[in-house]
């Protein structure tokens, strides 16, 4: 680890055009790694740029953050020096803005998920105890001796906070908590990104949670919860999928559940998958079954099929 964040750093100290790119659809820990990288990289004299695939659209949750440095796939420089991957390992999971990497002449991945491409990233930077990439991301900060400004240290606060659960989950670490003390410091102000992120959301998203919750189904010998999200539920609202990023923490609060299991329709008969343990099934291992990933308590997938087909898969994987 100590080996590969001095590689990563003194790669791009040497570098002049940077891109930096996290997984379709990022979350607070992808938007905020990549916006931190990014701009730790301009204040440093450099040419740098944070991206992701189409839809290329920021949640509204996260438009407190610094924007400056985003560019859609297609408005990034054509020659690039270095590609700084954040918070996955997987190509596939970088959609459009994967012929970025492709064509950059390092590529650095920045993760802390278990689920990795062994032959994707020449330089890897991965921590799979880490509470989120934005930790990791405040280490390179530390190696690189950049300065951490109160927008960084929003983005990053928001990484971690975001992806620990509001520091619930079992990676939060002391070592978590000491970044976060060093966010504080550095101006970050809890109170506006908790309202942000977890305290609003259009009135509509109170009708789409609640056809969600309504639909939802236990099965208590497995003790599986789970629920849809079809789109014609957002079609109804005027809401994208983005908007109810939020409904797997609303699902997972049955507590006759060992596992959450939220499935969002993006397709004609395929879905997107989020999973939630409350720690004695790895749910990261499920998802690998579908080609997904993540971690023991927290992962992700795509499927084709019907629900109740996808949600008998996932079942099959909590019996082992």
């Amino acid at each position: 680890m100590i080996e590969s964040l001095a590689a990563a750093a003194s790669a791009i100290q040497s570098a002049n055009v940077i891109v930096v790119m996290g997984h379709i659809g990022p979350d607070g820990d992808a938007l905020g790694s990549m916006i931190a990288v990014a701009a730790g990289a301009r204040n440093a004299g450099k040419d740098a740029y944070a991206t992701f695939g189409e839809p290329f659209v920021v949640g509204k949750q996260f438009r407190f953050l610094d924007a400056s440095v985003l560019a859609s796939p297609r408005d990034v420089p054509e020659d690039i020096d270095i590609a700084v991957v954040v918070d996955t390992g997987v190509p596939s999971r970088l959609g459009s803005a994967l012929p970025i990497a492709e064509r950059a002449g390092i590529v650095i991945v920045i993760d802390h998920h278990i689920s990795q491409d062994d032959e994707f990233g020449d330089i890897k930077v991965i921590d799979p105890s880490a509470g989120a990439a934005a930790q990791i991301v405040h280490r390179l900060f530390g190696e690189l001796d950049w300065e951490i400004t109160t927008e960084i240290a929003t983005a990053l606060y928001t990484g971690i906070v975001t992806d620990t659960g509001r520091f619930q989950y079992d990676a939060t670490s002391a070592e978590v908590h000491r970044i976060t003390a060093d966010l504080l410091d550095a101006g970050v102000s809890p109170p506006l990104v908790g309202q942000r992120v977890y305290e609003e959301a259009p009135f509509g998203y109170l009708h789409v949670a609640g056809s969600v919750l309504a639909r939802a189904q236990l099965d208590p010998e497995r003790r599986i919860v789970w629920s849809v999200l079809y789109r014609r539920d957002l079609e109804a609202e005027e809401l994208r999928y983005e908007d109810a990023d939020g409904l797997i923490d609303l699902v997972r609060l049955a507590e006759e559940a060992d596992v959450a299991c939220l499935l969002r329709e993006i397709g004609d008969g395929e879905f997107k998958g989020s999973l939630r343990s409350r720690g004695r099934i790895d749910v990261s291992e499920i998802a690998a079954g579908f080609g997904g990933g993540g971690h023991h308590n927290a992962a992700g997938f795509v499927a084709g099929g019907t629900p109740e087909s996808i949600i008998a898969r996932v079942a099959k994987g909590c019996d082992g």
